[in-house]
């Protein structure tokens, strides 16, 4: 509702309409607004002169410099000691430069100068701030902070109130006293007319003003879903000024959702200090932000990073394959490369939404996520998202994501800081997506292999030549294998085989609706009578036997893989929703106790697979060869059994899967008797079961090579 006006007498209807248009506001903070005031700086020397102020609690602002600019070494210089000296630290100005040292201090009659301190410096770190000669060691100036500054500081609001068209957000921020930041907003796009809008009143009405968007654009809002962005106030306008911040159908005058802008905002002025980067203008600029730059993972990974503030800005460029993750962070240990207890955001490109991702993770156990441990994100387990998206691109095979993190550990119990004053170890990792979009089991040259040291304080750290090319083609896939003719399985846990093993047996799989890499892994599989995921037959009407040794340790998720069956290609049962799971059939291995909740029932001693020495799946041209690289070593205790007397009913195909994690599992064909079936080491295997499943499918797909055929020809 639109507020009541007092009468305006001796005014013309008109009149009326044309102020409310215009938008006649008075400014609650007077203006020109510096931020807090700091002092004068003292001269000493070569004409030194300004007012310095606290914008914020990393940025100065220094109205009317002035300096004849003939020191031979000048530079801005902050320090802790009681006065000025060597000791200090430099302050390049202009912040960006393209020379590989800062450039020294020109001359300045009456310039207003915005000043960043560096490394993670805030100004309770540091006492003064001198225009200092470093090569004769002399102030020509200096202003000391005084004791007890407060400095203005962001305002985080409520989230945008819910009313319609699905508008949601997290907890909007004014950054400034014109820039807002929306965390994770939601909004379905369908508003003929839809602006951000602020104005005054008890409640947003049509005498508004519009906002432009994230990128300075005043056409009607699009759709956003789960986006982080920022958003500035135009022309003289400041968060002063307003009460109010809403979505606003401009066309039907309808609030889709607002919040409200306290009136005692102490937020930083607007002074150029907060900077929107955009697709647009990080495309043009993608490295300009930052000179400190360097290559890992076998020069395959670039990384780019900045301390701006309480925060640092990371960018990761690589050549993703399609459902790929990279994932860069701290490692969870000092001196070397630890991922239990890293603090790692895992960043990737999402196909289905066109747009970039990154997600902050915590990793409790080296195991798929069940929910509860894991590699896991730090949302999942019920806290925050620390990682904020900047920008990203994909061009010329290389995508490439910017994002912020806080320096601090802002979760203790799941983050870890990021070091300013000196180096500490890091990891960083490629691997693929699952399902869930979430970070599935990198290979063993897929991460970081030793220890890797990286200074975040550094400014000029660049030793970036190139990125690697990705081996996108590999080693050739094991053939898929079969067992039939056997009644009775045992089924273990082993590794997946890399290149050669569980992804790319399960690749081009037409019943997986012809995936590109195939089911993604976490890195471990069913071995079921110590082949990898072969493709079991039974017949209706039989009993068969499995004798389960994936683990009973319900507190060590890496080592608690229960046995079930289901038409589920994914599995994973004990860790969906319960409308999830309402979607899978399950034919063997669960049950559900008086008050309906499942549990699994094939829970045996943990047997295992493990490696020699280091992977030699790559090395390995069969799988026979690649099992003898191979030991088991199994856990004291006795395997769990389960016995499963397959029903007529029972659909042609299901899967035999693990209950707390996904695709461990492969296929099970369910035949009639007498049916002929693959014998071992058949490899029309795989083709036969597929046209069984799906003739149309299969029949389509020759149809589409033959003809490929003979347009090559």
């Amino acid at each position: 509702m639109a507020p009541k006006l007092p009468p305006l007498r001796g005014l013309a209807p008109l009149c009326v309409i044309l102020l409310l248009a215009v938008g006649v506001v008075t400014s609650r903070r007077p203006e020109p607004y510096y931020g807090r005031l700091i002092g004068h700086l003292t001269q000493y020397a070569h004409g030194i002169r300004g007012t310095v102020y606290a914008v914020d609690e990393s940025t100065v602002f220094i109205k009317g410099f002035a300096y004849d600019g003939t020191g031979p070494d000048a530079y801005f210089w902050v320090g802790d000691s009681p006065q000025p000296s060597p000791e200090g630290t430099l302050v390049p100005y202009p912040e960006d430069y393209s020379s590989r040292d800062p450039p020294i201090l020109s001359a300045h009659s009456n310039t207003d100068i915005l000043l960043k301190l560096p490394a993670g410096k805030r100004l309770r770190d540091i006492k003064w701030i001198s225009v200092w000669c470093r090569r004769f060691t002399v102030n020509f100036g200096d202003v000391f902070i005084p004791a007890g500054l407060d400095p203005p500081r962001p305002r985080v609001l409520p989230e945008f109130k819910r009313l319609a068209h699905g508008l949601r957000s997290g907890n909007i921020s004014v950054l400034d006293a014109k820039t807002f930041y929306i965390p994770n907003l939601h909004y379905d796009g369908a508003g003929p007319d839809a602006y951000f809008w602020v104005g005054n009143g008890s409640e947003p009405n049509p005498f508004g003003t519009k906002v432009p968007n994230e990128m300075g654009s005043l056409n009607p809002l699009r759709g956003y879903q789960g986006e982080d962005i920022e958003i500035q106030l135009p022309a003289k306008l400041t968060a002063y000024d307003v009460d109010w911040l809403a979505v606003w159908c401009v066309e039907y005058r309808h609030n889709f959702g607002h919040v409200y802008i306290p009136k005692d905002l102490d937020v930083p002025p607007a002074l150029g200090q907060t900077k929107i980067t955009t697709s647009s203008t990080t495309s043009k600029t993608p490295h300009s932000a930052t000179n400190n730059c360097k290559e890992i993972l076998d020069k395959r990974l670039q990384v780019r990073w900045e301390i701006q503030g309480d925060q640092v800005q990371i960018t990761l460029s690589a050549r993703l394959r399609k459902e790929q993750y990279m994932a860069f962070g701290i490692s969870g240990a000092e001196g070397r490369p630890a991922m239990l207890g890293a603090d790692v955001v895992v960043a990737y490109w999402d196909s289905r939404a066109n747009q970039p991702r990154v997600a902050d993770y915590t990793i409790t156990h080296l195991a798929q996520c069940d929910g509860e441990r894991g590699v896991c994100p730090d949302q999942r387990l019920g806290g925050s998202n620390d990682a904020v998206l900047v920008t990203g691109r994909q061009r010329d095979g290389v995508t490439t994501i910017t994002y912020r993190r806080p320096l601090a550990a802002a979760e203790p119990s799941r983050d870890r800081e990021v070091l300013s004053s000196r180096s500490q170890s890091i990891i960083a990792a490629f691997g693929p997506l699952n399902s869930r979009s979430e970070a599935n089991a990198h290979s063993f040259m897929d991460t970081t292999r030793h220890d890797v040291q990286l200074d975040f304080g550094a400014q000029s750290d660049n030793a970036c030549i190139g990125l690697a090319e990705l081996d996108e083609l590999g080693p050739g896939a094991w053939p898929a294998r079969v067992l039939s003719g056997v009644t009775n399985f045992t089924a273990r846990i082993g590794p997946a085989g890399g290149r050669r093993g569980y992804t790319p047996i399960t690749d081009n799989d037409i019943t997986n609706g012809f995936q590109p890499y195939g089911h993604p892994s976490w890195g471990i599989a069913w071995y079921i009578n110590d082949q990898l995921i072969p493709e079991i037959y039974v017949e209706r009407g039989k009993t068969y036997t499995f004798y389960v040794e994936g683990g009973d340790d319900r507190t060590n998720p890496a080592r608690y893989h229960p046995f079930y069956i289901s038409d589920s290609s994914e599995g994973g049962f004990g860790q969906k929703k319960e409308e999830e799971q309402r979607k899978q059939r399950v034919f063997a291995g669960v049950a559900y106790d008086n008050e309906g909740y499942p549990f699994p029932t094939a829970v045996g001693r943990y047997c295992e697979w493990t490696h020699k020495s280091v992977d030699q799946a790559n090395a390995s041209p069969t799988f026979e060869q690649y099992v003898r690289t191979l030991q088991l070593e199994c856990a004291p205790g006795d395997p769990a059994t389960l016995v499963w007397t397959v029903a007529h009913e029972t659909p042609d195909l299901l899967y035999y899967q693990c209950y707390t994690h996904n695709n461990l599992g492969w296929k099970i064909h369910v035949v009639d008797p007498g049916t002929a079936v693959p014998k071992p080491g058949d490899q029309k295997a795989r083709i036969n079961a597929a046209h069984r499943i799906c003739p149309v499918a299969s029949t389509t797909f020759v149809l589409v090579i033959t003809l490929l055929n003979i347009a090559v020809r």
